[in-house]
């Protein structure tokens, strides 16, 4: 997308990882194309999940982004697992700090059978939280209707609990 000028109102921020065996970014961009807001995407990739929480914030605050998305992939070793949980306590610090929001998708290589599953799972969270990070910058209430509905990305929707009382 073109760089911010003056004709989008929002400055939306990707940050990524050379580690992730897809490449989400253009799942994210064809979100906010689709979604016609008046928007530019400003993109910062980094070698690997723990990094990601500096380039989150350097797209919030030097970069001047409304919102980000930080795209990652986590290994299946327990290592992985561990390094996923540091950068996401590291995105949730950044959030506190800037009281932003920064949309956390990341896929972790044991979620799917097989590459082909791995990449369908890719594609469909990176879309669907690339519609969610332009709902949230069409405000705080734009998401409450889809409330309690059991919404999924990655994979098929859970749906709600029916007769709960």
């Amino acid at each position: 997308m073109r760089e911010n000028d003056g004709l989008n109102k929002y400055k939306i921020g990707v940050a990524d990882t050379t580690f992730s065996r897809v490449d989400m970014f253009p799942f994210v961009e064809r979100a906010v194309i689709e979604s016609k807001i008046p928007a530019s995407v400003e993109r910062y990739t980094v070698p690997g999940i723990k990094d990601l929480p500096v380039a989150c914030k350097r797209l919030l605050l030097d970069d001047q982004c409304d919102i980000v998305v930080a795209l990652g992939m986590v290994g299946k070793e327990k290592i992985d697992k561990q390094c996923s949980h540091e950068a996401s306590s590291g995105i949730q610090n950044v959030q506190l700090e800037t009281m932003r929001h920064i949309l956390e998708v990341f896929i972790h290589m044991d979620e799917a059978k097989d590459d082909n599953e791995l990449f369908s799972i890719a594609r469909n969270r990176a879309y669907k939280h690339g519609l969610n990070a332009v709902a949230l910058l069409k405000g705080k209430d734009t998401l409450t209707p889809r409330a309690g509905k059991g919404l999924r990305q990655g994979k098929d929707d859970a749906g709600p609990v029916q007769g709960a009382t």
